[in-house]
């Protein structure tokens, strides 16, 4: 039986019940509104009349009356939202609203899982408890405890479904946890959190302003502040929240295709000649996947060089753009990644805007990863050149520490973003509706239904104010820093590349003793130095309080310089953890920040 005591005491009011007010109480701060409105109507009707004495009197008379109106309404919510002991076990989904007198139950439920995850929160910020309760799959596929995944025919009692609520949290991984180092997951944000919760108690869509009216306000208004920070001219552009960068970059490709040959829209890859992409050889894969899932073919999406930070050599584009052409091939887009997700690294987005000027290309800019340090005039140096992009791809998920997911795919020209996608369907998007259509978003995206990504993000934009993300992007990028100057003479690690990091990827690679000796650049080595380096995330029952995450050539425990963490994450600190090979401390430095150890790659 799932029970608890009243989280309330002596008539205090219980801070979670603002949200589960039912729609009485709405109608009671209606009559309290215009009351109130009524009230000072006649104050002012009669201080033509009265003296002011008299007008206090009526005044303080009002107050007093709005006092016992709230007072009324408070105790009221506090005796209908006071969490009682209930048993769960002989009740089901069936006996919660809409069914009749099924608002005490469903009151009780939502107190219960609120519990649950208020409780799920504050473990998540305790350095103490563990990352992740790590079981293989055919253990929890056999079922843990009560815990079983598999799907009945007969309904399960609320008792049961809370059981399991519980569960998948704690068999789940805490990517809040200040001890997570895998990919670009940036914390729990508070607000964020609670930004999400409401989108889905409203659970609408984002297709047209009729059904999400507020939502479509929000996201326009918050893509054209993005647009502006870019550079791009003021009501200029357009803009649309997407699954995430993989798809953002994939309308960057559709896009740039429609400008040049709009006829493939209706008559396919044949209305154009033999098209090729260009982006660099450390870039995202989604580009290469763009290619092949729009009918380019992988094989003609062009890998470029790069230098030993990682950043495109513009000299090989060019050479490429004219090997290209002069096999009778259309070279038709550039990518410019902004945060490489290895290396951190910016390519040169001025000097390959200038190619793209001379050859008629189309130019995207990838800031998945690095896009939130345009929030700071510290570093959005790092993008010089970004206003001259026709697109570019913004992950707040990412940097910015929205929770997921929250990507934005931003382009300058207005309209084609709707002239690429649109196909005009009748029974959605009829244009004699009674309001202006062009706030019906829907038929711009290649979704038709979309998820409210943006009211998260606009509500950490409102609780932070653009200084805030200021100041949080400046934060992670200043604990880089600290991790980089704490590693690059210590002995036994070296540096995957010279030079402060470009962005909060501190790369580098910790050398055993019994490796320091060796040739570097020999295969020995380096295939030595990878099964050290993999050691600790193979090993989770030695490493239960962190995560890390391995591939072949980098070994990426990636956390965003903090993201929403940072806070807690400055303290300096010598962690000492199982399993993972040290020097000197006993005990490996860990991030302040994103950390990336990487195991070696042949040097450039």
């Amino acid at each position: 039986m799932a029970t608890s005591e009243p989280t309330a005491a002596g008539g205090d009011q219980d801070p979670n019940s603002a949200n589960l007010r039912p729609s009485s109480t709405n109608y009671d701060a209606w009559m309290q509104g215009c009351t109130r409105k009524l009230g000072m109507k006649i104050c002012g009707f009669l201080q033509k009349n009265n003296s002011l004495g008299e007008e206090g009197r009526l005044a303080g008379s009002l107050s007093e009356r709005q006092k016992n109106l709230f007072s009324s309404v408070n105790s009221d919510r506090d005796a209908r939202f006071r969490r009682t002991e209930t048993d769960f076990s002989n009740m089901f989904a069936r006996d919660l609203l809409p069914a009749k007198n099924g608002e005490e139950a469903t009151m009780q439920f939502l107190l219960e899982l609120v519990d649950i995850l208020t409780n799920y929160v504050r473990k998540t910020f305790d350095r103490s408890t563990k990352v992740l309760d790590f079981h293989h799959p055919h253990q929890l596929l056999e079922g843990m405890e009560g815990f079983n995944l598999e799907l009945s025919d007969q309904p399960e009692s609320l008792e049961q479904i809370l059981v399991d609520c519980r569960d998948t949290l704690k068999y789940g991984v805490r990517t809040g946890h200040p001890r997570f180092f895998n990919q670009l997951s940036t914390g729990l944000d508070i607000i964020g959190l609670a930004g999400e919760w409401l989108t889905s108690t409203a659970n609408t869509n984002m297709f047209t302003y009729e059904i999400a009216p507020v939502f479509v306000l929000m996201e326009q208004l918050t893509l054209k502040k993005m647009r502006e920070i870019i550079g791009w001219p003021s009501g200029e552009g357009d803009g649309i929240f997407s699954p995430g960068g993989a798809i953002s970059n994939m309308y960057s490709v559709m896009i740039a295709r429609y400008k040049y040959f709009p006829e493939v829209k209706t008559k396919g890859m044949s209305a154009a000649p033999r098209l090729v992409l260009f982006t660099s050889e450390l870039s995202h894969y989604s580009i290469k996947k763009a290619g092949a899932a729009l009918g380019f073919g992988s094989e003609n999406v062009v890998l470029l060089s790069t230098d030993e930070r990682g950043r495109v050599i513009p000299a090989d584009l060019e050479a490429k753009i004219l090997d290209v052409k002069q096999k009778g091939y259309h070279p038709l887009f550039v990518n410019a990644t902004a945060g490489s997700t290895v290396y951190g690294a910016f390519d040169p987005i001025n000097e390959i805007a200038d190619i793209c000027e001379k050859y008629n290309m189309w130019l995207h800019v990838d800031g998945a990863w690095g896009g939130g340090l345009l929030m700071s005039r510290k570093h959005r140096h790092k993008f010089s050149g970004v206003e001259r992009a026709n697109s570019v791809t913004w992950n707040p998920h990412k940097m910015m520490g929205v929770p997921l997911q929250c990507s934005a795919i931003l382009v300058r020209e207005k309209g084609i973003l709707a002239g690429c996608n649109s196909m005009c369907a009748g029974y959605l998007f009829q244009p004699d509706k009674q309001y202006d259509v062009s706030y019906d978003t829907g038929d711009k995206a290649i979704q038709c239904g979309r998820h409210v990504d943006i009211f998260k993000f606009w509500l950490m934009w409102k609780a932070k104010g653009t200084i805030g993300f200021e100041q949080h992007i400046d934060k992670c990028l200043d604990l880089s820093q600290y991790l980089y100057d704490k590693i690059r003479n210590r002995e036994g690690y070296e540096m995957v590349f010279e030079g402060v990091p470009q962005h909060t990827n501190v790369c580098f690679w910790y050398i055993p003793p019994s490796l320091r000796g060796m040739e570097h650049n020999s295969k020995e080595y380096r295939e030595k130095l990878h099964k050290v380096i993999v050691i600790p995330s193979s090993n989770f029952s030695n490493v239960p309080e962190m995560l890390f995450h391995y591939s072949k050539y980098v070994l990426f425990p990636s956390h965003p310089a903090g993201g929403a963490q940072y806070q807690s994450n400055d303290d300096g600190v010598w962690y000492d953890h199982g399993g993972l090979p040290a020097s000197g401390p006993e005990g490996q430095l860990l991030p302040h920040g994103h950390l990336q150890p990487c195991s070696p790659p042949v040097r450039h």
